[in-house]
């Protein structure tokens, strides 16, 4: 009897010890936490130049829609930095937002479920508000129109030296481009005048306009071109040969990926 009882003791001791360990390990569990995460350095380079207008409803649903889903997915926690620039004649001297998350994303390993749900809920009301703030200033600037002489130029070259200097920092960085890719400069290339006559031509000009900017170095941004084209655009109005010129010139520079969207 007595060896029956001692099996029967060992064994729920062992159990009770299994559940306290499996209550401990859901408890260190962290759901969603980017507490230890890279921060992420958000560029975007809005086209204020002639060839891209925002007041036309289908631009400026897109580009509204855009701009919420990348503030949400990168505007996340302290550190993640926010930032825009216009393209323009002057671009890399046209930065006309810098903003800096503060919502602290604190650490939930070991919390017990209630503390867990009150830290949650804390943030989501703290980073709503950012992100809230955030997006109206983004679109602020992105219905601003440029009727100054700057915007007779497109020099999207110029954004190139701003994202290496930010590539310097440790983190994450993410690049947009809201605009049609048309560079049109009268000191360098001109796509409204002749852009590449096929892939081949733009990938010869990609390859020697790298080595032109081998000083400036990407080191592995994600980069987005979103453009303002509808569906129904013709080739000649959408050219692919421009968006793959951008295409192998970022990748030739160090750009992790290049999208087209």
């Amino acid at each position: 009897m007595k060896n029956s009882r001692f099996v029967y003791s060992l064994f729920t001791s062992f159990f009770l010890a299994s559940l306290l360990v499996s209550c401990g390990g859901s408890e260190t569990k962290k759901p969603d936490n980017q507490a230890n995460s890279p921060s992420i350095h958000t560029l975007i380079f809005i086209d204020k130049t002639a060839s891209v207008d925002v007041q036309k409803p289908f631009v400026e649903q897109k580009y509204k829609q855009a701009l919420t889903s990348i503030i949400e997915e990168n505007f996340r926690k302290s550190g993640d930095t926010f930032e825009i620039y216009y393209i323009h004649e002057n671009t890399s001297k046209a930065r006309t937002l810098s903003l800096v998350c503060r919502t602290e994303m604190e650490d939930t390993e070991g919390v017990n479920a209630t503390d867990l749900e009150a830290i949650k809920t804390s943030y989501d009301l703290s980073i709503r508000k950012e992100r809230n703030y955030v997006l109206q200033q983004s679109f602020n600037r992105l219905k601003t129109q440029n009727n100054d002489a700057s915007n007779l130029e497109t020099n999207i070259t110029a954004s190139i030296p701003v994202i290496a200097k930010v590539a310097e920092i440790p983190g994450n960085v993410k690049v947009y481009y809201l605009s049609d890719m048309v560079e049109s400069v009268k000191k360098g290339r001109d796509f409204q005048i002749r852009p590449p006559k096929d892939d081949t031509e733009a990938e010869e000009w990609a390859k020697i306009d790298a080595d032109k900017l081998k000083n400036f170095q990407l080191n592995g941004p994600d980069i987005s071109m979103i453009l303002p084209f509808e569906p129904t655009s013709s080739s000649k109005e959408n050219n692919p040969t421009v968006t793959h010129y951008w295409q192998k010139l970022f990748e030739s520079l160090g750009a992790m990926s290049v999208t087209e969207m």
